[in-house]
């Protein structure tokens, strides 16, 4: 016998409320709902796999009720694990995501984003975007994520706050002279937070190492770190740190006995390297659910909110 679709009845009834709070969730309003009872309404259009007839609501609100989502790399783990939890959110709101990636180039950037409104997508999300994204004539929502934009609004990760706690955990460790890979000039917000744990506790400044956010970069930055011989390194990604733990590999270097390592992201893969690799954890899942709420119910004013991060502890600092 196949399944009986999931209803908005069967919706208010798993989630205790009336029909008319799906709708007002689903749709984004007219009304406000209470962000408890959102959340409610939400888990509950997840546990039951609720789908609302999009193309009904689209002819009716005039709306495609659909988000254009641009990432700076499709193939990063990070940047994959925060789309997966957009499209989630998104499609939990009776929306689809159509998802592409600029490499980093703000002339394909630009040229993605007139496309997708060429497809006249209900709004953007710009993951990571380059410095000056051409939208001035846009007359959708555009929300930021992991960059702050003049006149956008945007969610971010506490950057500095999160490598400042990770860095404080390995001078907890006894580390006293703690290097830092970093990727260019264009994001200082790691490194501030490194600077800091190291003067709060009236350290000296490790070595640095400068690459890109890859695993190739980390190789090379673990490469040159041998050289300096620091006892801890904080790493300002997980790409990079699995390029690290490699070079150190290949050297004989024993994680964490004669470096300890702590990385910023917290990507899945970070659990099965060998030592697992403690991390400050970039909050996706929330990251994803307030860039689609902001699109949907919108907001007054533009604001840059920043959620905090998370330690997870594991082998390679030494717990």
């Amino acid at each position: 016998m196949p399944k009986e679709p999931v209803t908005r009845n069967d919706v208010a009834q798993y989630a205790g409320v009336s029909t008319a709070v799906v709708s007002y969730v689903v749709n984004g309003g007219p009304r406000k709902v209470a962000p408890e009872t959102r959340e409610k309404v939400l888990q509950a259009i997840r546990a039951l796999g609720y789908r609302p007839n999009a193309t009904a609501r689209a002819l009716r609100m005039g709306t495609t009720r659909t988000f254009g989502l641009i990432t700076p790399d499709g193939g990063s783990p990070l940047f994959a694990e925060l789309a997966k939890a957009i499209d989630r959110e998104a499609a939990a709101r009776g929306y689809v995501v159509l998802q592409t990636s600029a490499d980093g180039d703000p002339e394909t950037e630009n040229a993605k984003i007139a496309e997708l409104l060429h497809r006249q997508v209900s709004g953007l999300i710009l993951v990571a975007p380059t410095d000056d994204p051409q939208l001035a004539d846009v007359e959708v929502p555009v929300i930021a994520i992991n960059r702050l934009l003049p006149k956008v609004s945007s969610v971010r990760p506490a950057y500095r706050e999160g490598a400042r706690l990770g860095v404080e955990h390995l001078i907890a460790h006894g580390h006293r002279r703690i290097g830092l890979v970093i990727g260019g000039a264009g994001h200082p917000e790691r490194e501030h937070g490194w600077r800091e744990a190291l003067a709060l506790a009236a350290l000296p400044e490790g070595p640095i190492a400068r690459v890109e956010f890859s695993r190739e970069g980390g190789y090379r930055a673990g490469q040159t770190m041998l050289h300096d011989e620091p006892t801890a390194i904080f790493v300002s990604s997980d790409l990079q740190a699995i390029g690290v733990l490699r070079a150190l590999h290949e050297a004989g270097v024993d994680v964490p006995g004669d470096i300890a390592l702590v990385a910023f992201d917290g990507t899945p893969e970070t659990e099965y390297t060998w030592p697992p690799l403690t991390v400050v954890r970039q909050p996706v899942e929330e990251l994803a659910q307030e860039a689609v709420r902001r699109l949907i119910e919108g907001e007054d004013s533009v604001e840059a909110l920043t959620l905090p991060t998370e330690l997870i502890r594991r082998r390679s600092c030494g717990c």
